[in-house]
């Protein structure tokens, strides 16, 4: 459905023109994001987004395609958020690969990158705003207990960014199970003008969950890393057995995770999907959702299981 396109300045609002598909054009302003978009709907084609921090990988490159599937043109948003890390040296760490990010956009069908310094996203050009958007129930727990502040800085970034895209399906992977119920939320409750879609997690032959801290695990960490989705796997086929009580579903997790020295569990929780609030039963009609934290070495980890789809 996509086609490559380039971003040409004319006289009055920036438009995007054919290209060579080896080219990917990146923007760098809000406006100039803004504008290109704008200028997608006005010739009757519609837009897709994919909102990411860059050091793209399959993952990644799923949710390009299946937008590219759907949308006319995609845009993805490469931007190393410094408002959703707490930890300062967690920010220095995380990958900065861009050349390489838009080879991945190009192969993937994506059309357009929107890379803007921070300066460009916070006017203080160090990372902070006065106004925030933040959910207090949704970020409270799990993730949000764990790292204060993140999911505050999550929500009001995605907020500008799909602000700036205008009407547009954004797609986000379920791996991050708990943003995605957050962005969905933000975009409902603040009338976004963006269709959120979630894409389901691409992993590893290992079943090891695509994302990029992997790069920052040492060979052995990366042995010890699917523990998590072991731990997903057997509290998932606990639940298919009929088992209704939360805390054994738990207590199987834990005891996986607890058989790997390499890795030290922050929490495993069944919830439910829809409001992330503790289950009361596995047997419950509302939709369900296993999670899972844990530090592999310096490595932060999180994944999630579908107990009725195994994945």
């Amino acid at each position: 459905m996509t086609s490559a396109l380039a971003v040409a300045p004319v006289d009055g609002p920036t438009l995007l023109q054919p290209a060579p598909a080896a080219a990917v054009p990146v923007v760098e302003t809000v406006d100039g994001y803004a504008r290109a978009l704008d200028a997608v709907r006005r010739s009757g084609r519609t837009v897709g987004v994919v909102p990411t921090m860059g050091a793209l990988h399959d993952g990644h490159r799923s949710l390009i395609r299946r937008a590219a599937d759907e949308c006319d043109v995609v845009a993805v948003s490469i931007f190393v958020n410094p408002t959703q890390f707490g930890d300062r040296a967690d920010l220095a760490a995380y990958p900065r690969t861009l050349g390489s990010d838009l080879e991945v956009v190009a192969s993937a069908g994506g059309q357009l990158v929107f890379a803007p310094t921070v300066a460009e996203m916070y006017p203080d050009g160090l990372g902070s705003v006065m106004t925030k958007v933040s959910h207090p129930t949704l970020a409270a727990r799990w993730e949000g207990a764990s790292r204060p502040g993140h999911f505050d800085g999550v929500a009001t970034v995605v907020t500008k960014l799909l602000s700036a895209a205008g009407r547009c399906r954004a797609y986000f992977g379920e791996k991050d199970f708990q943003q995605l119920a957050l962005v969905r939320r933000v975009a409902g409750d603040l009338s976004l003008p963006a269709e959120v879609v979630g894409c389901d997690t691409v992993r590893d032959g290992d079943g090891l969950a695509l994302s990029s801290r992997n790069s920052r695990l040492s060979p052995a960490q990366r042995r010890a890393a699917p523990v998590l989705f072991r731990a997903l796997r057997s509290g998932s086929s606990l639940v298919a057995r009929g088992e209704e009580s939360p805390a054994a579903v738990r207590s199987v997790m834990e005891q996986v995770v607890a058989g790997e020295p390499a890795a030290d569990l922050d929490y495993a929780a069944v919830v439910h999907a829809d409001d992330l609030e503790p289950a009361g039963s596995c047997a419950s009609e509302r939709p369900l959702r296993l999670l899972i934290a844990a530090a592999v070495g310096p490595v932060r980890l999180i994944d999630n299981l579908d107990p009725c789809r195994g994945h």
